[in-house]
């Protein structure tokens, strides 16, 4: 796994923007013209109703309004691009929130791909971001009706606290039991510090470049 951090220049008030290429995946963040895709992707009732934060019915608004937010250098956001020889296919989210001042991790995969282990191999590429960008600790958590959720935060190292906490999905319209996880990030990683380097041509093309690679 690739994890780089990249200036986007003085047009984008300095930001920085972290991106990742996994086996399978390509990590970005999202940009405006995505909002079409990412609607299709994400209106989905399954889908979103176990996830905290967004609504349903999730509109075509939700998705321009998404696609327009400032990007967030210490609780960035992904879209999760499949890397093909053509076009590639949005087929999830995943990233860092901010939830009472601790670091989150949040996930959701679009339907079609649901059982390939892209969430997993998401996650494990945002820890690794967690990690470059200074967070000692993420937590998460999974609705209890949607145990499935609760295997793949074992998988990436996860700790079950033993608490339950009722948490309000906008999704849902209401609170639901959620089963709270962490996970402590030992030391700074290496392998993105290898890394670290300014662009040599326009983030657009950099994307492209990796996602062909």
């Amino acid at each position: 796994m690739a994890v780089a951090l990249s200036c986007k220049g003085a047009a984008q008030n300095r930001r920085e923007t972290m991106f990742a290429r996994t086996e399978r995946l390509l990590l970005r963040p999202s940009w405006p013209e995505d909002a079409q895709e990412l609607h299709a992707a994400i209106a989905d009732e399954g889908i979103v109703r176990n996830l905290a934060r967004a609504p349903w019915p999730y509109t075509a608004d939700d998705a321009v309004h998404f696609t327009a937010q400032a990007h967030d250098e210490r609780h960035p956001a992904f879209l999760l691009m499949l890397r093909t020889k053509g076009a590639p296919r949005l087929v999830g989210g995943c990233g860092i929130g901010d939830l009472d001042g601790e670091a989150e991790l949040g996930y959701w995969i679009a339907r079609p791909y649901w059982g390939l282990g892209f969430a997993t191999e998401a996650s494990r590429a945002v820890i690794q971001i967690a990690k470059t960008i200074g967070h000692n600790k993420l937590i998460a958590s999974h609705f209890t009706d949607n145990p499935a959720s609760g295997n793949v935060l074992r998988k990436l190292g996860f700790q079950s606290t033993g608490k339950i906490a009722q948490r309000q999905s906008k999704g849902r319209g209401e609170a639901a039991a959620c089963a709270m996880y962490e996970r402590a990030l030992d030391g700074a990683s290496s392998e993105p510090r290898a890394m670290l380097r300014p662009p040599a041509f326009g983030m657009r093309e950099q994307m492209e470049r990796l996602q062909a690679a």
